[in-house]
């Protein structure tokens, strides 16, 4: 009997259709699931007359694959991969692989990675990007960990991966958790656009007064255009579905979001990293506002503010709130790629930028025509230090620029909260500046603590401490920086 070219740990709905899509590619899959009735059911049922075969036991999981094994566990992150590595270590030899599928935490994966191949095997952490439906028809893959692993899956996950222009959307990423770090951002950048979207919404709902199926109308035009994405594509989908009764269905739907922790990983590693990394965060905060539900109807009996009334050109205006989702959204990618940068200099990772912007053209939740810019910008200038500096980007900033404002502009003096657009165009703002007032943030530092200044009058590196009061003495305090 012909060996199985992979095996598959964890029989939930992302589990079963990437073993279908694995199958549909020409590979024959063994699987196994701690609950083995899922074994079962799946066999007899969706996967019957395929080439997938069921497993009872971890053994007989293992047993029934080529050599070098390799595992694939699509189980919750966390302590289930641990465990299921231990399961599997006395099971394996040397040079076979664990892969790990799920949303783990990069610093996980770096761990597992050295600790499987100080037991003689490989390690791969990738992330799986594109929900339910890209796990079956062709998701976007990040793979990292052990390179030695990579050439015995690339053909199978370069195979099952979305084709953009007949390139997949898989590639290596690098050593460790590299993998599951681009995963994270991915994460983080997809929150960011979700805010920037329903910061869009409210413009057109609150302010606007737009109907759901007028609403619906706009995102579908924008997605014709420069906006052209999933996300706007279902945004409009969203907006025109009918509950039972005929009325919109996002109506009823109660406002508060929920959220698995990558954002806030992604938000955590930027402090880590000194990366400002403004409008993610806001787009984490905002979720977390978004939960005190009972804190929002209380402090709403109280606190007052401007009814939201407007009284220009309506369709103008909406124009320029698309210019502004768009000009947000490329400073949200500046700062996400701003963080790969950081990151793989702490961690030595060697990341093709352009690369990772055609991993996320298709499969993925943040696919969009706009990412096909990203890594145009990165072929043009490998070195690109900052996602604005390019010209194409550059350009589209400032050709949107009046709008961004006006729009950010309107919304504070309505009352519409816009925390992402309006810390994204703070961002701009604060990045063209030359001169800040971070001088007189640091004469405070060294008026209460002694912590010294550099002078614009002299060599950087120099450092100088002035007795403010005239009784704090000439010695200061060691200098550091996060």
């Amino acid at each position: 009997m012909k060996k199985a070219d992979i095996g598959l740990v964890g029989l939930a709905v992302m589990g079963e259709n990437l073993v279908m899509n694995m199958e549909s590619k020409g590979f024959t899959v063994a699987v196994y699931n701690r609950t083995t009735s899922k074994v079962k059911d799946f066999v007899q049922g969706r996967a019957k007359g395929k080439n997938i075969v069921g497993a009872y036991t971890l053994q007989e999981l293992v047993d029934a694959l080529d050599k070098p094994r390799k595992v694939m566990l699509m189980v919750k992150a966390g302590k289930p991969v641990d465990d299921f590595i231990e399961l599997l270590l006395p099971l394996l030899d040397k040079g076979d692989i664990i892969i790990d599928g799920g949303n783990s935490h990069f610093p996980d994966t770096a761990r597992r990675t050295e600790y499987v191949q100080s037991k003689g095997l490989n390690y791969i952490g990738t992330g799986v990007s594109g929900g339910e439906e890209g796990a079956l028809k062709g998701p976007s893959l990040m793979p990292g960990g052990s390179p030695a692993a990579w050439p015995h899956v690339k053909p199978i996950l370069q195979a099952i991966a979305a084709h953009v222009d007949g390139q997949p959307c898989c590639d290596w990423v690098g050593e460790g958790g590299a993998g599951h770090f681009v995963k994270m951002v991915h994460n983080g950048i997809e929150y960011g656009d979700m805010q920037l979207i329903v910061e869009a919404y409210l413009l057109m709902r609150d302010l606007l007064k737009m109907t759901p199926d007028e609403m619906a109308a706009a995102f579908a035009e924008w997605n014709k255009g420069e906006l052209d994405s999933y996300l706007i594509e279902i945004t409009a989908d969203i907006l025109a579905t009918k509950d039972e009764d005929g009325k919109p269905l996002v109506d009823k739907i109660l406002d508060t979001a929920g959220q698995k922790g990558t954002g806030k990983w992604t938000a955590s590693t930027a402090l880590d990293e000194g990366v400002p990394l403004t409008l993610i965060g806001e787009a984490v905060f905002a979720r977390y506002l978004s939960a005190d539900k009972d804190g929002r109807v209380k402090a709403a009996e109280v606190l007052t503010g401007p009814s939201p009334a407007f009284d220009g050109d309506k369709k103008a205006f909406v124009e320029q709130i698309r210019q502004a989702l768009f000009a947000s959204k490329i400073i949200s990618y500046t700062q996400g790629y701003l963080l790969m940068a950081a990151a793989a200099k702490t961690y030595g990772w060697n990341l093709n930028f352009g690369g990772i912007a055609l991993m996320w053209r298709g499969g993925c939740i943040i696919r969009s025509v706009f990412l096909g810019k990203i890594k145009d910008a990165f072929e043009k200038d490998p070195n690109l230090e900052n996602l604005l500096l390019a010209p194409y980007f550059t350009q589209a900033v400032e050709k949107a620029l009046d709008s961004w404002r006006a729009v950010c502009a309107q919304a504070i003096g309505q009352g519409v909260p816009l925390p992402a657009m309006t810390s994204a165009l703070s961002y701009y703002d604060g990045l063209r500046a030359a001169r800040s007032g971070a001088n007189l943030l640091q004469a405070q530092r060294d008026y209460f603590g002694a912590h010294t200044y550099e002078r614009v009058d002299r060599p950087r590196g120099e450092f100088f401490h002035t007795n403010w009061t005239g009784e704090g003495g000439t010695t200061a305090a060691g200098t550091y920086n996060a």
